[in-house]
């Protein structure tokens, strides 16, 4: 399932990006875009009721907290994150990534990150951006097991 949430929803969008979700963020949209977006065959998920009129299939979030805002929308569309595909997209421009090679990482990422975690390093090719398996990765891990999710159990 992919995804087009409103600019009320970043830490959202983040969230759904780590769990491997093909989610669309913008901080602003001109106008007309979240329509053309939406006629990609993404799901609209707004915090703004007059944004549902954009399309029926759009999900509205009562909740403020990212954590209950998973869950709502979980529970309202019957989503299971599979833990394979969490942390395969760019948190930042949604692009999927890809191993990174032994030379390129070595020139991008510094020398302890490259020897720690050779063979783990991805890249973006939208962004430019280099992701491993490190502290940051650990700290988002241990915030889904907090919230309940983990080897694919839900919230």
């Amino acid at each position: 399932m992919k995804f087009v949430v409103d600019s009320m929803l970043g830490r959202l969008a983040t969230w759904l990006r780590v769990l491997g979700y093909d989610t669309h963020y913008e901080s602003h949209y001109s106008k007309g875009e979240l329509a053309d977006l939406m006629r990609q065959d993404r799901r609209l998920v707004t915090r703004n009721r007059t944004k549902l009129n954009l399309s029926p299939e759009a999900v509205f979030l009562h909740s403020d907290h990212v954590e209950e805002q998973l869950e709502e929308l979980f529970v309202r569309l019957d989503l299971d994150p599979d833990p394979s595909r969490w942390f395969t997209r760019c948190l930042r421009c949604n692009t999927v990534l890809e191993a990174a090679g032994n030379e390129e990482a070595m020139e991008k990422v510094p020398e302890y990150v490259f020897y720690e975690s050779r063979g783990k390093i991805r890249v973006c090719r939208g962004c430019g951006r280099y992701f491993w398996p490190g502290s940051h990765r650990k700290r988002m891990l241990k915030q889904l097991n907090a919230w309940g999710l983990r080897d694919g159990n839900q919230l």
